[in-house]
């Protein structure tokens, strides 16, 4: 049984079972999402829920931060595709300008330049700059998402490649395989969400 194997196995035993619900559940939101069903919210909102709480009881504050917004993002991404329905028809998806994305991804920058340098000198932070760099884009792409922009599927397939690369490097390989399977389904996402653009225009 070659290392890699090994270490998988070993991770997957060592998982609890509200660890399991949360990985479950995140990979349903992101099904979800794919096919524009509401559910996806409920899905990322009992998830996040979870890691709050895994997070903290691992003294990974940050991360515990994060998944709070996450948690706030889902119960304000329902109120937004629940309030753009219709009878017939989900909220529709959008496009935002490119100055719109330009301004984002300079902001993006900027925050995680300060972001990664308070964490390189004032914490023992591995890639302070990246991680801050991901952190900060996952927060855009999640608004997007709730607001149903395309383009959100292009941050998150930059974002999943990021942390594949950050969590083999911290040997957390189970993890780092849950955001290649991110990552394979992210195509699906955009051909899904841009064939219901194309729709609405047509």
């Amino acid at each position: 049984m070659s290392t890699l194997l090994r270490q998988l196995i070993e991770q997957a035993q060592a998982w609890s079972t509200l660890e399991i619900v949360a990985v479950a559940l995140a990979i349903a939101y992101l099904v979800l999402a794919i096919r524009q069903s509401i559910w996806c919210w409920y899905c990322a909102g009992v998830s996040t829920a979870i890691y709050v709480w895994l997070f903290l009881d691992a003294r990974l504050y940050m991360e515990s931060v994060l998944n709070g917004f996450y948690f706030i993002m889902a119960i304000y991404g329902w109120t937004v595709w629940n309030a753009g329905r219709t009878p017939d028809h989900d909220r529709p998806v959008v496009r935002w300008p490119l100055r719109t994305h330009a301004i984002a991804i300079v902001t993006i920058v900027l925050l995680s330049f300060l972001n990664g340098y308070l964490l390189d000198r004032y914490t023992n932070a591995a890639f302070p700059y990246i991680d801050s760099l991901t952190t900060w884009s996952a927060i855009w792409a999640t608004f997007l998402v709730a607001r149903k922009v395309l383009e959100n599927w292009w941050y998150w397939l930059v974002i999943d490649v990021a942390s594949v690369f950050i969590y083999l490097a911290r040997d957390l390989q189970l993890t780092s395989l849950l955001f290649v399977v991110y990552v394979i389904m992210i195509p699906f996402g955009i051909v899904s969400w841009t064939r219901s653009l194309r729709e609405q225009n047509s």
